[in-house]
């Protein structure tokens, strides 16, 4: 994972997605793929902010972390 700061230009220009659980009060991330196959996330509610970037290995063991349920002591 890395930082990276991307002009409001850059990051507008980038398709981004947010998770159809999200809630009426925006409280989310968004994701887009970068042309370099990186992912890029950010806060929905803050989307001229920071923006880090995951390697799509990164973000496969993420997902497959949730899905199996290691995450889930964090919401409990």
């Amino acid at each position: 994972m890395y930082d990276v700061s991307l002009s409001s230009t850059a990051a507008r220009e980038l398709v981004w997605q947010k998770s159809r659980r999200s809630n009426p009060s925006g409280n989310c991330v968004e994701m887009a793929q970068l042309p370099t196959g990186d992912i890029a996330v950010r806060n929905s509610r803050y989307p001229q902010g920071p923006v880090l970037v995951y390697t799509r290995e990164e973000i496969e063991a993420f997902v497959g972390g949730a899905k199996d349920g290691d995450f889930d002591h964090l919401i409990a």
